[in-house]
């Protein structure tokens, strides 16, 4: 099979997306299949998104997706994000009658009514309407649409999305992420508590910053909000984008991990940290709740996350929670799940 990616989300941005179809598309390569993913980098003008330089966008992308899709021939075509690529996957596909699949990875509602609501708080709600009737306009002719978890399709439901839901996981590089020794975080008030992820509004990385904790926090990533918070945390350690072994670091040198997060649709951190042996902190919210479905994986709250920080340094061990990552949530599960996905919507088997 011969699939083509469409990705508003793809290198050199650093986020879970990007890793998601970076890693499926290895496992699928390895099960036999072609793949190529375009993304905003092939466009000969795109331009940063406002407010979130690190994001770029293709401008006028309509003529050279037809280029691309007509000479590559693919099998199947994915459209991954609801951007203008995506929206220019889509109007090709609709103009010659091809399927297609589309995937909902971000909260894009409350993404956009976030920012918008920095301006003009009033309009949150409106914003936020808008923007889901967007999104379920976009996904409503794919012949079916990724999700990652049963209660981010409980949601979607209830926002009146009707396209067939297929669900597909997540993995990690259980070689790289693992317990064991770090050199990274020494010298710093013991226990640390570790945020991995974008830096941005929609994070809420204030509730972790503002937690009441005895012991130190970092904060693993970039994005538009970094300077303003390091500004207003100088007792945090903000140790930047990392990637790879120095990541993988990270995690093993801390003691619990934070993810204040409400409006992720799933974490790939989540897993990366317990694979490390991590227990979890997280609101009790989509995503977390679907992945910390065991005592001694972290504890889940609704309000106060710094006391669930507190709780989780003494649930289980970090062999058990290693343990659990390896039994369900490998790329090569993930990228089963996503074969399969696109045979049933393509070929029908």
């Amino acid at each position: 099979m011969k699939l083509l990616i469409i990705s508003d989300a793809w290198h050199p941005q650093v986020n879970g997306v990007v890793r998601t179809y970076e890693y499926l598309g290895e496992e699928l390569v390895r099960r036999g299949h072609e793949v190529r993913v375009i993304g905003p980098a092939d466009f000969p003008v795109n331009l940063p998104m406002v407010g979130y330089s690190e994001i770029r966008l293709a401008l006028f992308p309509s003529k050279r997706i037809k280029q691309i899709i007509e000479a590559y021939q693919p099998d199947a075509i994915h459209l991954s994000t609801e951007g203008p690529l995506g929206q220019a996957g889509r109007r090709y596909c609709l103009q010659y009658g091809r399927k297609f699949t589309s995937a909902y990875h971000t909260h894009f509602p409350d993404y956009v009514a976030k920012r918008v609501a920095r301006l003009f708080p009033f309009a949150y709600q409106f914003v936020h309407k808008t923007a889901k009737a967007y999104i379920n306009k976009f996904h409503a002719p794919s012949a079916g649409m990724m999700i990652a978890t049963q209660s981010l399709e409980n949601e979607l439901r209830s926002w009146g999305f009707k396209a067939p839901m297929h669900r597909i996981t997540r993995g990690v590089k259980l070689d790289q992420f693992y317990p064991g020794d770090s050199g990274q975080i020494q010298n710093v008030r013991k226990p640390v508590a570790l945020y991995v992820g974008r830096v941005a509004i929609e994070k809420n990385i204030e509730d972790f910053l503002e937690m009441d904790w005895d012991g130190t926090k970092v904060v693993v990533g970039d994005g538009p909000s970094l300077k303003s918070l390091q500004a207003a945390y100088p007792d945090a350690v903000f140790a930047g984008t990392q990637t790879g072994e120095a990541l993988a670091d990270y995690y093993r040198a801390a003691d619990v991990f934070v993810f204040p997060s409400r409006t992720d649709t799933f974490g790939i951190v989540l897993i990366e940290a317990l694979a490390s042996g991590l227990p979890v902190a997280a609101y009790n919210v989509t995503g977390p709740k679907d992945i910390i479905t065991e005592d001694y994986l972290g504890v889940l709250t609704e309000n106060d996350i710094g006391t669930a920080a507190k709780q989780a340094l003494s649930v289980g061990s970090a062999q058990q929670r290693a343990n659990f990552v390896k039994g369900y949530y490998t790329w090569d599960n993930a990228g089963g799940q996503f074969e399969q996905a696109l045979h049933k919507t393509h070929f029908g088997s």
